[in-house]
C-alpha cells in the first residue's frame, strides 16, 4: 500500500444523545470520567452509554468499571458486535487504479444505569458491593496514568510498583 494514500471521506454527522459518550483512542480517561459523573450525578441522567470502536474498546472498559466504583448502585449492560469501515485509496503512480479496503471493526456499547436493567440480557451485571465503591474526588487522578499513579514525567519507580490491573472477561458473543 506504499503507492497509495488514504482518501478521507467526510463522515455522516449523526446527532449524539447528551448521556451518550463516545470514547477515543485520543481522549483523556479523566474528561470521559469526569463528563459522565456528572451527567450520573448533577445533571439527573438515569442512565449513560460509552461507546466505542477498535483499539478504544479497553479503554471503554477501564473508565465503565472506574465510574462503577465512584457511584454506589450503577446496574450495567454491555453489547458487543461489529461494522465495516470502507477505506478509499488514491494511487500515488500513474497507471494504478483507485482502491476500496473494508475492515471489520469490533464495537462495544457499556449502559450504566441508576435504574435495573434487563437482567436476562447476556451483558447484564449488577452493580458492585456499595463497600467497594468509594465517592468521587475530583483530584483522584493526578493525570492520564492509572489513578492513584503520578502523573507525566513524576515518580518514575520501578517496573511493577503501584501498577492497577483491571480484568474484565466477556463470556457471551451476540
Amino acid at each position: 500500500m506504499d503507492r497509495y494514500q488514504r482518501v478521507e471521506k467526510p463522515k455522516a454527522e449523526t446527532p449524539i444523545n447528551e448521556n451518550e459518550i463516545r470514547i477515543t483512542t485520543q481522549g483523556r480517561m479523566r474528561n470521559y470520567i469526569t463528563y459522565a459523573t456528572t451527567l450520573l450525578q448533577e445533571k439527573g441522567s438515569n442512565e449513560i452509554s460509552l461507546k466505542a470502536m477498535g483499539r478504544a474498546i479497553n479503554k471503554t472498559v477501564m473508565i465503565a468499571e472506574l465510574i462503577k466504583r465512584r457511584i454506589v448502585g450503577l446496574h450495567q449492560n454491555t453489547a458487543i458486535g461489529s461494522t465495516d469501515i470502507t477505506d478509499m485509496w488514491e494511487p500515488l503512480e500513474e497507471g494504478l487504479l483507485p482502491l476500496e479496503t473494508t475492515r471489520h471493526v469490533s464495537v462495544i456499547t457499556v449502559t450504566l444505569s441508576k435504574k435495573e436493567l434487563d437482567t436476562s440480557s447476556t451483558g447484564y451485571q449488577p452493580p458492585i458491593p456499595a463497600d467497594q465503591v468509594k465517592p468521587w474526588v475530583e483530584n483522584d487522578y493526578h493525570g492520564e496514568g492509572s489513578p492513584g499513579m503520578p502523573g507525566r514525567g513524576a515518580g518514575r519507580g520501578r517496573a511493577g510498583s503501584g501498577v492497577v490491573v483491571y480484568y474484565y472477561a466477556i463470556t457471551h458473543v451476540i
